[in-house]
């Protein structure tokens, strides 16, 4: 026994023996391929063994290892993970700096320029989400482009009527109006109205390096618009690696797309272009929404030397698509359902002429947006960006205009069993025929103007005319029903110069001009007279009793040249003019180092506003086109950023804005006059953040708060029981709070991950609002209030969250899934304007409509295959499922209808309600070859 005893002893003692004398340590840096700064929390493991570290602060590390050598292991999230040999030499080894490359998937082609500003992790103290090229070519699929923001917290998105391009977003229950949407740095808000229609961006999705949203202030220098934030898309550039792809989609209800792009790559002479072409079309979920789009991009690229690099730019999306633009009642869905579930495709705005698919509700758009970028490197510390950028906007919407027997075209008594409208119907009246429930049959017209079209059958207005006592015909009750749209085109041109100046290592200023000028065009034309012999028009006071037969096709064949000259189209209805002119400048001073970072920031802007109106002012009235308005607007905001250590850090931000109103509010009432109240809306934000990074965790806690006051709202009230009048109401405030939390778990690297995201809003008005009421002589009648107090803001969930996983058991094949909750979902009664004032024009209203909750759950499924002999090459397969269990679900109401004492309702709310379903289940497949 004893001698079994000293032989394990010896054994044991030179076993330790064995391993002191071959430990040793080995040491390095991991460094950021993209950025060039370290890359603290980066995980480096010993290959085939448990022996493992973190790297601190600066991205340095050392580990103990029990052999004299190896390979080790080096990674971190989003980053392609590298494995570097090591050889001891007298126990110890420094393997130096090992610089890991941004992962190709998620951020190819990113391109930051100086007019972008880009967000950085750990740096910039804004809240911030990034979504990669990868992810949007993986999971967006057939859904709209802003739908992929989904993931990000407070973050609102719908399909609204359902019709390709027709989705809408809301960042911390702020619409884009009030958000700011920039590409590549240049805003593209329409310049009157804010607005973002994003079938006019469709094509985006296929162009787009990373989108990234900054809620809140955000860190643009520019004096945009970012009230609930900022979305700034990053589209790719001319000199990516050479190389190419194509690709085909097939979705539900017909979804074809078809796609190619190639790159250059930089050439010997200095010179890359890229190019890009994309189709889509389909019959659109929604009933009566068929759609065909095109989509195209061009860029050149010169880099004569290491000072200089321009790159031109030009992208566009023509289309075409059929829209449900009116929300039918949840009576009507149900109506049309079958065994009393609501018909979520039912679409109130389409019929069938001689069997093919026909509409009074459409859209046809085309806005391409051509820019040049010139960065020059004027010397070590200094830069100076320049871009020149040019949108040429046009098309519009399609609707009708007109009555028969006193009915507008939305009327039950034009549908047939299906809810369908009877276009065959509506033309043989026109024309002349008798349809007995459509009432009396149709008269020639006969009225002062033309001899020429005396007794025949004249379609006309749906309202009178304010210039001729003689309306019998033009606002009559048979005045006959016909296809129109309503135009709004543009010309804008702008320029965006920042100069950069790096005074140290830690010290930064830029200071900068934003130049823009605007012009919009609005007015109705005809599109098909339906059967009627012609049209008569007496709302132009400088051309009475028009009479046309001119019409102009809505296609999107028609929309490519967007040079053509608006004037020689025959207008009706109403034909005006707006111009925009802006004039900005702002500056930063900025402080970074390894621990501290901070910015401030400050902006003016002049806008100047003039309005044009052809049709309601005599030529010879001076009155017909204003003076310019200027109103001066501004910001200051500033933040800072700790990091406490390598893996965690605090940011801090606030800011004012002095924000121009809309035009709609410079000039009251449709015509030119000139609000006299003008008033700045006030906008201050503050928010506080806290981050943590790991190799393998990652998570982000931001709370915010954002007062939105000076609001201006025109309104028709009426005062006194009976009499009507114009409500200007100012100084109505929003409140919007709330707390937003999102987390990354990747422990092993690209083959398992888990995502969670939550934010919880609580957006709500603050304080009551007065008005003075106006007759149209604008003489005081009275005084309206509107008792808003601590009511919640509609429009959006408060409460959003998601958790997703994504799981690849073999390379190049992977599954993820995701479920997304929405709740604490109001009804936009600020939408429906004259019942909006009138429901809170007493103190013991109701409120918000509250909505019920839903849950949505998607899922994808993706192949990678590796081809080419040097494995450069790929095909790439993608199945999307989006809403897998086909959930019935309302997204949101433009009514503000609670449930009286024996109404219908459904799950809880009044069916007099008009709402908008989001879609059922819904799928895509794409098929992409790399190359």
């Amino acid at each position: 026994m004893k001698t079994i005893y000293n032989w394990i002893l010896t054994a044991v003692i030179a076993l330790i023996t064995t391993t002191a004398f071959s430990q040793g340590t080995i040491s390095g840096t991991v460094v950021d391929g993209s950025q060039g700064g370290s890359l603290p929390g980066a995980n480096v493991m010993v290959k085939g063994s448990t022996s493992g570290t973190s790297t601190d602060f600066d991205g340095n590390f050392t580990l103990n290892v029990s052999e004299n050598s190896g390979t080790v292991t080096v990674s971190y999230i989003g980053f392609v993970a590298k494995q570097v040999p090591f050889t001891l030499s007298n126990g110890s080894a420094n393997i130096g700096t090992i610089t890991l490359q941004p992962d190709a998937e998620e951020l190819e082609g990113v391109v930051v320029t100086g007019v972008i500003d880009v967000a950085k992790d750990r740096e910039t103290p804004v809240a911030v989400s990034t979504i990669r090229a990868s992810e949007i070519q993986e999971k967006l699929g057939s859904q709209e482009f802003p739908e992929i923001l989904r993931s990000t917290p407070s973050i609102y998105v719908t399909k609204q009527g359902g019709g390709y391009g027709d989705s809408r977003i809301n960042i911390r229950g702020f619409d884009t109006n009030n958000s700011a949407v920039m590409i590549n740095g240049v805003p593209v808000n329409d310049m009157e109205n804010g607005s973002v229609y994003w079938s006019n961006w469709a094509g985006l999705s296929d162009v787009t390096s990373a989108m990234q949203v900054q809620r809140g202030l955000g860190s643009s220098k520019l004096a945009v618009s970012s009230v609930g934030g900022t979305i700034n898309v990053i589209t790719k550039s001319s000199d990516k690696e050479e190389g190419g792809s194509v690709s085909t989609s097939v979705g539900n209800d017909n979804y074809l797309k078809t796609l190619a792009s190639y790159n250059t790559g930089v050439m010997d002479s200095g010179f890359s272009m890229s190019v890009l072409m994309s189709r889509t079309a389909g019959d659109g979920y929604v009933d009566g929404t068929e759609f065909e789009g095109y989509n195209y991009f061009l860029a050149f690229g010169f880099k004569p030397n290491d000072k200089h690099d321009l790159q031109f730019t030009l992208t566009g999306a023509p289309q075409q698509h059929n829209q449900r633009s009116f929300a039918p009642t949840l009576n009507d869905y149900i109506k049309y359902g079958e065994n009393g579930d609501p018909d979520r495709r039912y679409n109130s705005d389409y019929g069938y002429r001689n069997g093919k698919e026909f509409t009074f509700g459409g859209n046809f758009y085309h806005k391409p947006v051509a820019s040049l970028n010139w960065d020059w490197n004027i010397s070590d510390n200094s830069t100076l960006s320049t871009v020149l950028y040019a949108s040429f906007g046009r098309g519009g919407s399609i609707g009708s205009i007109g009555r028969i027997n006193g009915d507008q075209s939305y009327s039950s008594k034009f549908k047939d069993e299906k809810g369908l409208i009877r276009v065959d119907d509506i033309i043989a009246w026109n024309g002349g025929a008798d349809v007995p429930d459509f009432g009396a049959p149709r008269t020639g017209f006969v009225g002062d103007g033309n001899s020429q079209y005396q007794g025949q059958f004249v379609n006309g207005n749906s309202y009178p005319s304010p210039f001729v006592d003689e309306g019998g015909h033009i606002f009559g009750s048979s005045n006959g029903i016909t296809q129109r749209s309503s135009v709004n085109s543009h010309n804008w041109y702008g320029g965006i110069i920042n100069f950069n100046n790096e005074i140290n290592d830690n010290w930064s200023w830029d200071v900068g001009a934003d130049l823009r000028t605007y012009k919009g065009y609005h007015y109705r034309r005809l599109v098909d007279l339906l059967g009627a012999d012609a049209y008569v028009d007496n709302d132009d006071i400088n051309n009475p009793y028009s009479f046309s037969t001119n019409t102009y096709s809505p296609k999107v064949g028609n929309t490519w040249n967007v040079f053509k000259d608006v004037d020689d189209e025959t207008k009706i209805d109403y034909y005006n003019l707006g111009y925009v002119n802006w004039i900005g400048g702002f500056g930063q001073l900025e402080y970074t180092s390894d621990k501290l970072s901070a910015f401030v920031q400050g902006a003016i802007s002049n806008q100047g506003f003039k309005r044009e109106d052809p049709f309601n002012y005599l030529d010879s009235d001076p009155e017909q086109e204003t003076e310019w308005i200027n109103q001066l607007g501004g910001n200051i905001k500033g933040g800072i950023n700790y990091n406490i250590n390598e893996k965690h850090n605090v940011f801090a931000n606030a800011g004012f804005y002095s924000k121009q109103p809309l035009f709609d509010a410079v000039f009251l009432n449709y015509v030119n006059l000139v609000n006299e109240d003008l008033t700045n809306e006030k906008i201050i934000g503050l928010e506080l953040g806290y981050g943590f990074r790991s190799s393998e965790f990652t998570a982000d806690v931001n709370v915010y708060r954002t007062s939105w006051k000076d609001r201006f709202l025109s309104e028709s009230v009426t005062v006194e029981g009976d009499i009507n009048g114009s409500a200007n109401f100012k100084g109505l405030e929003q409140v919007h709070s709330g707390v937003e939390f999102v987390a990354n778990y990747r422990p092993f690297h690209r083959y398992f991950d888990v995502y969670g995201m939550l934010s919880i809003g609580n957006w709500e008005y603050n304080g009551n609002v007065d008005a003075s009421v106006f007759d149209s002589g604008q003489n005081l009648i009275g005084n309206y209030t509107l008792y808003l107090d601590g009511v919640k803001v509609g429009d959006a969930a408060q409460f959003t969250s998601r958790l997703g996983i994504g799981i690849m058991p073999i390379e190049g094949l992977r599954f993820d899934a995701s479920w997304d909750r929405a709740d604490k979902l109001y009804a936009d009664f600020a939408g429906d304007s004259g019942n909006f004032v009138n429901q809170f024009g007493t103190p013991d209203n109701q409120g918000a409509l509250e909505l019920p909750d839903y849950n949505l759950f998607d899922a994808g499924l993706s192949y990678k295959l590796i081809v080419g002999r040097e494995k450069d090459k790929a095909i790439n397969l993608r199945l999307n499922v989006n809403n897998v269990f086909d959930t019935t679900y309302i997204s949101e109401s433009e009514t503000n209808n609670f449930a009286q004492d024996g109404d219908a309702t459904y799950r809880g709310i009044s069916t007099s309600n008009r709402v908008f379903f989001g879609w059922g289940r819904a799928w895509n497949m794409t098929v992409r070859y790399n190359f």
